[in-house]
Order: structure tokens, then sequence, then C-alpha cells
């Protein structure tokens, strides 16, 4: 459990920074995201960094309990199958670009923000 609380408020903090920068208007995403299908050779490295990161916590934190701790688990697996994609597909980036250029991004930041504060919950109060 204690790898779980360690793991949400990395999770919580990372979440909560990076909405408030949308929010703020200090970090646009849509700009990263053209950047990025810009830059053919950042794929391989998002990639890499999926697949280390979502490996990583599945073989340290592969709990599947009807509790808050199979969320860091699911981020583990979905990390993963989502740096096998980039690898396997580099155009699998333009599949989510509807998410990054459109009407989306306006709400995304709250959705983010929600999440960061309710592992910030879990790692830190909880």
């Amino acid at each position: 459990m204690e790898l779980s609380i360690f793991v949400a408020k990395i999770i919580g903090v990372i979440y909560i920074a990076m909405s408030i920068g949308v929010l703020m208007g200090t970090i646009s995403y849509k700009k990263m995201f053209q950047d990025i299908i810009k830059t053919p050779a950042i794929n391989p490295l998002m990639s890499l960094f999926g697949i280390v990161i979502g490996m990583i916590l599945i073989e340290y934190h592969n709990i599947w309990v009807w509790d808050w701790p199979v969320i860091i688990t699911l981020i583990g697996w979905i990390g993963v199958v989502k740096g096998i994609n980039f690898m396997i597909f580099p155009g699998f980036t333009k599949w989510f670009e509807p998410m990054f250029t459109g009407s989306f991004m306006k709400i995304m930041p709250y959705f983010t923000l929600v999440f960061g504060l309710l592992m910030a919950y879990f790692g830190f109060v909880a």
C-alpha cells in the first residue's frame, strides 16, 4: 500500500500541475501536439517512455483489487499498450489529433484536474 500511496502522490502532482498550466494558458497542448506530429523522432521516445514507465508500474504495482489502487495498475497497462502502439504504428499519434485540436481541449483540463486531485487525495490525505 505504501507504493500505491507514493505513486498516487506522483500522479496527483503531475496531473494537477498540467491542468493548472493549461487553464492558466502557460501550456499549449495544441502547440505541443502539432510539434510532435511535425517531429517524427519524438515518436520512438514517447513509445519507450510509455513502455518503460508502464512496465515499471505493472511489475511493481500489479494490484487487481476493487479499490483505488487498481487505477494505478490500469495506468501502467494503458501506458504499455499505448507505447507499443506508438512503436508499431507511428501514425497512431494522428488518432489523438481531434482530442488536442478540437473543443475537447477546453474541457480536458477540468477532467485532469479532478483526476489529479483524486490521486493527490489518495496519496496525501487518505
